[in-house]
């Protein structure tokens, strides 16, 4: 049987770390933008705009992860929370206790990953 206590602390401390992230992106993207609207920058032509278009194409996609990952941790505690945390979604078998270890905030068993990832 997994400690889900253990795995609660886990998913808590990824959290916080999601969140206080998620600011430092949101400003990322708020200077690429300032950037690239102050200084009428052609991202075609001019270096610097490919440069800027980079930038914030990095940020975005950075914040469209994190954002997704914490929705993946908060889901994860809200299984802990109704008794359904390490129980596959898709098979209701139980992941194995080093699959949670690797990936705490995971919903599907080794068998069904390759499927809960092609879902998204």
């Amino acid at each position: 049987m997994a400690d889900f206590e253990r795995f609660r602390v886990l998913l808590e401390e990824e959290r916080q770390r999601k969140l206080a992230l998620l600011p430092a992106l949101r400003a990322d993207i708020s200077s690429a933008n300032e950037a690239r609207h102050g200084s009428n920058i052609d991202d075609e032509h001019d270096p610097e705009g490919a440069t800027i278009a980079f930038e914030l194409s990095q940020a975005a996609a950075l914040l469209e992860q994190s954002v997704a990952g914490l929705a993946e941790v908060e889901a994860a505690l809200a299984r802990i929370a109704d008794g359904t945390y390490g129980i596959c979604s898709v098979c209701g078998e139980p992941i194995s206790e080093g699959r949670l270890e690797a990936r705490p905030w995971t919903s599907f068993c080794i068998v069904h990953a390759a499927a809960g990832r092609q879902g998204r």
